[in-house]
């Protein structure tokens, strides 16, 4: 018998607040046509005046929730990924686990920023395989909206906030590729390269920072890796690219995305792309891509999911999974 963490529901929640390009051009030296020709991006939410990262955490997870037919307290474990927590501590995990009314169990949050829910579906995975947790909530959660320098028009116009969950839990399989599942993850970072994607601020550093980034250098390094981690996971899970039916990728940039695709030789059209409607939400853009793809009638059971991100670390990481 192998134990495989098994997709069992899925949901989203992005706030009230829809954003257009064209909204940046009264204070920015930028215009719809610009943003939309170099991220594919087209409007993006934000998240209202006191609603917090837990707040949008909490209304994935309840949609989530119901998508799979369980309760609060079916679950036993929850991992939070996520970059912009409501307090230093305790974890946003802990405060959505209280919003449930979750009363058993435990929760964490795990931080790798834009790879943060790939990292969060590995110690998920992990937890499952191990026997310690039969079923665990996965969540991707951000407000970024929260850390922009609205004067930098090469970063602002980029982000959004929004929320993805995902809930695991567990079967038996036979312990090959046609089991439903998690099948393979890889996992890794470098932190050589800190000082092209970080936010200049922090708890040791009394102040809250705003996100700085070097355009350029993080998509000379972001399709390589990206390709290359998808690869070896393919690799680990025994997938080829003709059995891949669905990529589901870190929504940062379209040219990123279809640059990672064509490495990966999987057409276009076997892509989840959601970045013009939501932009860049950081962990919460692959939950909120794989949650988009099943409401669409894209994604059904049985399905070959690779899912692939990266983000300041650098970190980066994929997962291959059946749905």
């Amino acid at each position: 018998m192998t134990l495989r963490a098994v997709v069992k529901g899925v949901g989203h929640y992005l706030p009230e607040r829809i954003v257009p390009n064209s909204e940046f051009e009264k204070t920015l030296d930028t215009s719809d046509e610009w943003i939309k020709s170099r991220s594919g991006i087209e409007r993006r939410h934000f998240a209202a005046d006191g609603e917090t990262t837990s707040n949008l955490a909490t209304k994935a997870a309840l949609a989530a929730l119901a998508d799979s037919g369980l309760v609060a307290d079916d679950i036993d474990a929850m991992i939070v990924a996520t970059s912009t927590a409501d307090l230093t501590f305790p974890s946003a995990a802990t405060m959505v686990q209280a919003q449930l009314g979750m009363n058993k169990g435990f929760a964490f949050d795990v931080q790798a920023v834009c790879a943060g829910f790939v990292y969060a579906l590995s110690n998920a995975n992990a937890l499952i395989v191990s026997g310690q947790a039969k079923r665990v909530l996965v969540i991707g959660a951000e407000t970024f909206s929260r850390i922009m320098d609205w004067t930098d028009r090469g970063t602002c116009v980029l982000f959004g906030d929004g929320a993805g969950a995902l809930i695991l839990e567990a079967q038996e399989g036979t312990g090959d590729k046609t089991d439903r599942g998690i099948l393979s993850t890889d996992l890794n970072s470098d932190g050589r390269y800190k000082d092209i994607l970080y936010v200049d601020g922090g708890v040791s550093s009394q102040n809250t920072g705003f996100l700085r980034m070097q355009g350029k250098e993080v998509f000379r390094h972001a399709v390589e890796k990206l390709a290359a981690t998808a690869h070896t996971a393919m690799d680990k899970a025994q997938i080829s690219a003709e059995e891949v039916d669905w990529v589901v990728p870190h929504q940062a940039n379209i040219r990123i995305i279809k640059g990672t695709a064509k490495k990966m030789n999987v057409p276009m059209d076997r892509v989840i792309v959601t970045v013009q409607d939501h932009g860049n939400t950081s962990a919460a853009s692959i939950p909120l891509a794989l949650s988009v793809g099943k409401s669409e009638g894209k994604i059904k059971p049985g399905d070959v999911v690779v899912t692939e991100a990266i983000g300041g670390g650098l970190a980066w990481g994929s997962v291959v999974l059946r749905w």
